[in-house]
């Protein structure tokens, strides 16, 4: 139902129009009833009606001026009616300025009142499916948006987007805030961001359907912080039924930093999800009880590297050694499992950073060997790394075959777009974070040419056009196509064409004639 709110200094009307006006025929209810203006604006502020039909004239603040109060307080403002006894066009016309929906004569008119409230009711729904929609569409690109950003994305478009979409600028303090259900399985694509409080900043769901929320924490109490990650934990865990972690990051500025947010709530959840029955964990947290934990030695320091490296005898061998180091220096349980426990976060941490999703590994892992907790022994705890580094190689290198393919299509199409300008293979390594001699091998491997040997001919293909179709000087046509020197243009066109510029253009004008 929809609320109106009356005000009139007559109680006898307010009485009169709460009880002689069928407003649930017209889909309203009475949600509020004040006598003067200034008991209006404290109850407008409390229920927040979706009408306000008032008398013209109160004591202290008229009626009119209440309605322009009223404009000031609520965003967007409920519709109007005023209902009075002056039958003056000087009345009617300030409300009209003021873009009320009905002045009425008292007594009203039931039919009168019925057909205006009928007519409202239709603006007011109209107007909520309309908001609706924009909402809608909003947070589409806003979860778009941050996807994108989350995955490593960043050129001026996204930039540009985080500024005038999401309303970040480079000085925006953020911090990143993800739930995810604690089953291995259960729930998981079945979160969504019921209960992520909105004001607070942009919602999000990750590519594995965890519910997130990148938090505008400037001026944000911590306690603030915590009650609301709270409460996105009991709304997560009642709809779904499973237990529910939610995991913050720690603070940065500016949209581009959001991937190394979400990166650090992952890396909590990668460390984290397997030993708890929900809860709030915290990054700051985590990396202090890192550096705080002996990890006697490091004795897997060296495994990391291995893994990445991707040979899985060599990742056996440091596994292997790691182990025996350890039983050798009879490291108790309790500190192998702390040691483990730090190379899931380094693992895990590898994985985020080429845009892998940790709980794939994680997951699948805790399915089959459960708690790192219950791994007691040096034998059961060795053949759960060994099978954890060897997946998280397999996994690592199908990330990077993949960004790898991602990236060199990337660069191939932005040759394709921008060959008339000054471009590099130097340039372009930096520009999209790659060494320039392993660009140059992928630019190979991916097109058959060269770099250099691609963008020429993409530059002649194009001048060849030209010199059909144009009358163009053969200087102002390599400088169109990207040659700054003209000599150097004809001398490349020759050994692609096997003619010159000027030849190619005399034979073509002469076919046509």
């Amino acid at each position: 139902m929809l609320k109106v709110m009356i005000v009139d200094d007559e109680p006898w009307v307010l009485e009169g129009l709460r009880t002689m006006v069928d407003w649930e025929k017209s889909g309203f209810e009475v949600c509020a009833e004040a006598l003067s203006a200034g008991d209006a604006l404290r109850l407008v502020r409390e229920h927040q009606p979706d009408l306000l039909l008032t008398d013209i004239n109160l004591p202290v603040m008229s009626g009119l001026e209440l309605i322009a109060a009223v404009k000031e307080e609520m965003d967007p403002p409920p519709r109007f009616v005023i209902l009075s006894g002056y039958d003056n066009f000087s009345y009617a016309r300030t409300a009209l300025r003021h873009k009320v929906d009905g002045y009425l004569l008292k007594p009203a008119d039931d039919e009168e009142m019925e057909a205006l409230l009928a007519k409202i009711s239709g603006i007011i729904q109209n107007e909520t499916a309309s908001r609706a929609e924009e909402r809608k569409k909003h947070n589409f690109l806003v979860h778009s948006l941050i996807n994108r950003l989350i995955q490593g994305e960043w050129n001026s478009e996204l930039e540009q987007a985080a500024h005038s979409v999401l309303g970040l600028t480079p000085d925006t303090e953020l911090q990143c805030i993800l739930a995810a259900a604690i089953s291995g399985t259960a729930g998981l694509n079945g979160m969504d961001t019921e209960g992520l409080p909105e004001q607070l900043g942009l919602m999000f769901q990750d590519p594995a359907g965890r519910a997130g929320l990148i938090v505008r924490c400037a001026g944000l109490s911590s306690e603030a912080l915590e009650a609301a990650a709270l409460q996105i934990q009991k709304v997560q865990s009642q709809k779904l039924g499973v237990p529910v972690a939610v995991m913050i990051s720690g603070r940065r500025t500016g949209a581009r930093a959001i991937q190394e947010l979400y990166a650090q709530t992952l890396e909590v959840w990668g460390l984290k999800y397997r030993k708890e029955k929900g809860g709030i964990f915290y990054f700051n947290d985590l990396r202090t009880t890192c550096r705080s934990r002996d990890f006697t030695e490091g004795h897997f320091v060296q495994v990391p590297d291995k893994v990445k490296e991707g040979v899985p005898a060599r990742i056996q061998e440091a596994i292997r050694e790691a182990f025996a180091a350890m039983t050798a220096k009879r490291v108790n349980i309790d500190a192998a499992q702390a040691e483990v426990a730090h190379l899931e976060m380094t693992l895990c941490r590898s994985i985020s950073e080429l845009q892998g999703d940790p709980d794939r590994i994680m997951c699948a892992m805790h399915k089959e060997y459960g708690n790192l907790g219950g791994l007691t022994d040096y034998y059961k705890l060795s053949l759960y790394v060994d099978r954890l580094c060897l997946e998280t190689a397999a996994y690592l290198a199908e990330l990077r075959a993949s960004n790898e393919g991602n990236t060199i299509y990337n660069v191939i199409q932005y040759v394709d777009l921008e060959f008339r300008s000054k471009l590099q293979l130097q340039d372009l390594a930096k520009q999209f974070h790659m060494n320039s001699a392993y660009l140059g091998q992928l630019f190979r491997k991916e097109t058959g040419r060269s770099f250099s040997d691609y963008l020429n001919d993409k530059r002649i293909e194009t001048a060849k056009g030209l010199l059909k179709r144009t009358q163009l000087k053969v200087s102002d046509i390599a400088l169109q196509v990207g040659f700054s020197n003209t000599d150097y243009f004809i001398d490349k066109f020759k050994n692609k064409v096997g003619v010159s510029p000027s030849v190619y253009k005399n034979a073509h004008m002469n076919k046509q004639l």
